[in-house]
């Protein structure tokens, strides 16, 4: 049989892999906390500043004194002024990290398995977290935003793709959804902690110590059985198969994996003989294409999501239940995702490109409607809209690019598009201060990133309903998908005569 088969008789969504996906999600909480963090440790309280001589740098602190209670790292290091930079700069070494982490993480956990990549990850992250809560200078401060971002980029690209790899295809839509729409909630969850946690430091402790939860907890999970069958390890994929199926309650079944002609030839490598790699995704006929419009679309998720949310923190009143909010909107998003991305006269194509064009508009409302109007419809409700219309956007598209990518190089796949994603995260915490150069800046940015990326992102082929591609060789070819839909109008009979 082949896989999908196998996983019909395992479970595609049993007792034990929801457990396991449980875990991966939550997790989300974490990566949030880590990704927010200098929303709310950077913070910046109100100064009075004395008329200063000649003076220089390092002499500022003797001439500011903040007239607020506020613990963060601008009131430890003094970063006003002409240090204020510095606050911008930690978030942006952060998302730079990320995109090194994607860069290096994703290719490799295609070469040597997800499991070993995840868990080294997560470990050195937690461990780098602690170093951000600790740090004796800024510094140090930074470097660890830097080193922390990396191994979040390598953990966070890994952990999606085990949510979509331990289950069957059918439920790939709702693990994604459900992994993305808990880093919503973890957003309002570090809103909500750093609310009682007023101390920057020990809010970055306990802010990390989830991830220490989360990383032995995942210690005895098996490797994806969708990496081992990709690679020719079809013995070992069905080791893990029949362990899935027992902790599932369905005994240990006999499985013989069935593998396509390609798999059987290649175990994993493209026509031209070589083992797939980065360059596959610009040099193959049907990758070219896909990897430079996704690149351009998680790009304009990511610079129109994380702006908006660090645009919270720009905006007077409450920054907690500011942050909060931006969080919260975004969940009923996700249902509005399952609904539109399984439904054939919508599916993935044609539901991201929507929901990206309409982020794009609210955004455009946003510059018109004055931002201090009494009515319901002001700026800061359209603002509002746009991230939730940009949360649907940036759910589907993680869901989308899994399936348009192999398996033998959907994390180099994900990670290209990742590291597109982070160069949007790096520039996003500038944006909100281009209002310093017109009111209406950071909305036009927003607004054109999101009507751009929704047209490009017609332009990729719909997956709804299509079978998952192994490798390389079977993209695109019209015999692997008739040999599938036969193998799966054959286990279809099959089943039907055993319910007989």
């Amino acid at each position: 049989m082949d896989l999908e088969g196998a996983f019909q008789l395992v479970g595609e969504f049993g007792k034990h892999q929801k457990r396991m996906v449980t875990v991966l999600v939550l997790l989300q909480v974490y990566m949030a906390c880590q990704s927010m963090l200098i929303i709310l440790i950077g913070e910046v309280p109100k100064f009075t500043e004395e008329k200063l001589s000649e003076a220089a740098d390092e002499e500022l602190t003797s001439h500011v004194t903040f007239t607020e209670d506020v613990s963060s790292i601008v009131t430890e290091w003094y970063l006003v002024k002409q240090q204020a930079y510095k606050v911008n700069l930690a978030g942006s070494l952060f998302f730079a990290g990320v995109l090194l982490g994607n860069v290096v993480f994703g290719p490799l956990s295609d070469k040597i398995g997800r499991k070993p990549v995840f868990l080294t990850a997560l470990f050195f992250e937690v461990l780098f977290g602690y170093v951000t809560a600790l740090a004796s200078s800024y510094e140090v401060f930074a470097l660890s935003r830097l080193l922390v971002g990396v191994m979040n980029g390598g953990m966070a690209l890994v952990c999606f793709v085990l949510t979509q790899e331990y289950v069957g295809k059918s439920y790939w839509a709702t693990t994604g959804t459900l992994t993305n729409m808990t880093f919503a909630v973890g957003i309002a969850l570090f809103a909500a902690l750093g609310y009682f946690i007023r101390p920057w430091r020990t809010l970055a402790a306990a802010a990390n110590s989830f991830g220490l939860l989360f990383f032995l907890l995942c210690l005895t999970f098996p490797e994806s059985p969708r990496w081992l069958y990709s690679c020719g390890k079809a013995e070992q994929a069905e080791e893990v198969l029949q362990y899935l199926a027992w902790r599932n309650g369905n005994g240990k079944p006999t499985l013989k994996l069935w593998q396509s002609p390609t798999v059987r030839r290649s175990l994993g490598s493209s026509r031209d003989g070589q083992s797939p790699g980065f360059l596959h995704l610009f040099t193959h006929p049907v990758l070219r294409w896909r990897t430079v419009v996704l690149m351009f679309v998680w790009y304009a998720c990511s610079l129109v999501y994380y702006g908006l949310t660090m645009n919270a923190s720009e905006d007077t009143g409450n920054r907690y239940l500011g942050v909060a909010m931006y969080g919260l909107v975004e969940l009923p998003a996700y249902p509005l995702c399952i609904y539109f991305i399984n439904r054939q006269w919508a599916g993935r194509r044609k539901t991201m490109a929507g929901f990206l064009f309409f982020a794009g508009l609210a955004c455009l409302g946003s510059m018109i409607i004055p931002a201090k109007s009494d009515s319901w419809l002001n700026a800061s409700s359209l603002a509002l809209v746009g991230k939730l219309l940009v949360s649907a956007a940036f759910n589907i598209v993680y869901v989308y690019t899994s399936e348009l990518y192999p398996t033998v190089i959907r994390n180099a796949g994900l990670g290209v598009c990742s590291m597109s994603c982070r160069v949007g995260g790096i520039l996003a915490p500038f944006v909100p201060s281009m209002k310093m150069l017109h009111t209406s800046m950071p909305f036009t940015v927003f607004c054109l990133s999101g009507v751009s990326a929704g047209c490009l992102g017609l332009l990729l082929p719909e997956t709804l309903n299509k079978p998952v591609v192994e490798t390389l060789d079977e993209l695109g070819s019209p015999a692997y998908h008739r040999v599938v839909e036969t193998q799966v109008h054959m286990l279809d009979k099959d089943l039907d005569r055993s319910r007989d």
